[in-house]
């Protein structure tokens, strides 16, 4: 019976211990740092926060397509009360969501990008940004320039050869050449070189869990 008796309290101790385990400690006996969480603090950047970038390498209408990712650094910090929230330098992410070469004729190249995700002291946050898009000069003077000046010029040698006829079909056969130079120039490109800066918008606030200090 004493042995029993022995055993159950012995059992009793060993559940006490497993309830409650001890915690890491320094050899002063002090809560060692691995045991200490840095309390946070949770910060929030409003919707219409700008947000100006550098892209990381070049993007254009020729190479890429819409869902490319993209790498860019924070060229101005994000500041929140008069504190600096996300510092400059910090690696943003994001993705094309549009990229289309204009026409030969007509049409404009576009190509638009977004920001979707940045990292903080190893953590990866999302965001919902606006996008940031350019487009390429429109064809319709280029080709009027072309057109315009290949039938002047037909003209004056059609003149040259036979008079008025000739100037007439001079003027034909210059127009031809004339749309025949502005289908050589091709499609027009946007293209964005390393270190462009760009600037993006929130489209929702941005919660950020930072250390408190």
């Amino acid at each position: 019976m004493k042995r029993y008796v022995c055993f159950v309290c012995f059992i009793g101790l060993l559940a006490l211990a497993g309830c409650n385990p001890s915690k890491p400690v320094d050899a002063a006996g002090n809560p060692s740092a691995a045991a200490v969480t840095p309390p946070v603090q949770e910060v929030s950047l409003p919707a219409g926060t700008k947000v100006r970038v550098r892209l990381g390498e070049a993007i254009d209408t020729r190479r890429n397509r819409a869902g490319d990712r993209f790498t860019a650094s924070l060229s101005e910090p994000l500041v929140a009360d008069g504190r600096v929230i996300v510092p400059a330098g910090t690696n943003f992410y994001g993705r094309v969501t549009q990229s289309k070469p204009s026409g030969r004729f007509k049409g404009r190249a576009v190509l638009a990008l977004k920001l979707d995700s940045f990292e903080l002291d190893g953590q990866t946050n999302q965001i919902h940004s606006t996008s940031s898009a350019r487009t390429s000069a429109g064809h319709k003077k280029h080709h009027l320039l072309w057109i315009g000046g290949g039938s002047g010029g037909g003209a004056a040698v059609g003149a040259i050869a036979g008079g008025g006829t000739g100037a007439l079909i001079g003027a034909g056969a210059g127009a031809a050449a004339g749309t025949i130079g502005s289908a050589i120039t091709g499609k027009r490109q946007v293209s964005l070189p390393a270190e462009t800066a760009l600037t993006f918008t929130l489209q929702t606030p941005l919660e950020i869990g930072i250390p408190r200090g």
